[in-house]
């Protein structure tokens, strides 16, 4: 279970975006919509502990994240938590196994690699490098190194963000199949995905403050 608790962020410009408390519940699927700057992203990355809240509480499975340091936070999100990032941060000279199997230089055991590139229909691309993949096929190449090391937990942020919809509509479907039994909280603009998710939140009602952000 997740968590959120009075957390507001601060950022350099001195806007502020200010949260209302949330609960993620464990094996439920989260989609949370919005107007860009409202703070959808920088949610996820307070979750993820890439940023941290000025104050409030995120606990992660009875763990309050905002009370421990960057490298515990690290290691949660390398144990727990696949990310699926809006720019894909894949290395697009490499192939599609070597994207995945740099995990393993964080201890991330990838040896699911083919069941999962077989589940997302691209085990056919796996010795191609990510350059020669269209839109569709990196999107699910995305997936898939966040999904190989089993996580607990899977954030998404705008994981049809650079796809047509029918391709976007597409991953989604086999998204939110893959991480049934686990807490996947996706980020998008897109309210026709809602169907394919437990609940829906609207950031606009979740958030206070400037959102300049």
């Amino acid at each position: 279970m997740i968590e959120v608790k009075g957390i507001s962020k601060k950022f350099k410009n001195e806007t502020a975006i200010d949260y209302k408390d949330m609960t993620f519940e464990d094996g439920k699927s989260y989609i949370l919509l919005g107007a860009s700057g409202c703070g959808k992203s920088t949610l996820l990355n307070m979750i993820a502990g890439i940023l941290s809240p000025e104050k409030g509480e995120i606990i992660i499975d009875n763990v309050d994240i905002t009370k421990i340091s960057q490298k515990e936070k690290d290691l949660l999100r390398i144990k727990s938590i696949g990310y699926i990032f809006q720019d894909f941060k894949l290395i697009t000279e490499m192939t599609v196994i070597d994207n995945i199997n740099i995990l393993r230089l964080e201890g991330v055991d990838t040896s699911r690699a083919d069941e999962v590139l077989k589940s997302l229909d691209i085990l056919d691309k796996k010795n191609k490098k990510v350059k020669n993949l269209s839109g569709g096929e990196r999107q699910r190449v995305a997936i898939a190194r966040a999904i190989v090391k089993s996580p607990d937990i899977i954030l998404a942020d705008e994981p049809t963000g650079n796809l047509n919809f029918a391709i976007g509509e597409a991953v989604i479907k086999q998204l939110t199949e893959i991480a049934k039994g686990k807490t996947l909280i996706a980020v998008t603009h897109d309210d026709r995905l809602c169907k394919y998710f437990d609940y829906v939140i609207d950031m606009n009602e979740m958030t206070g403050g400037k959102y300049d952000a």
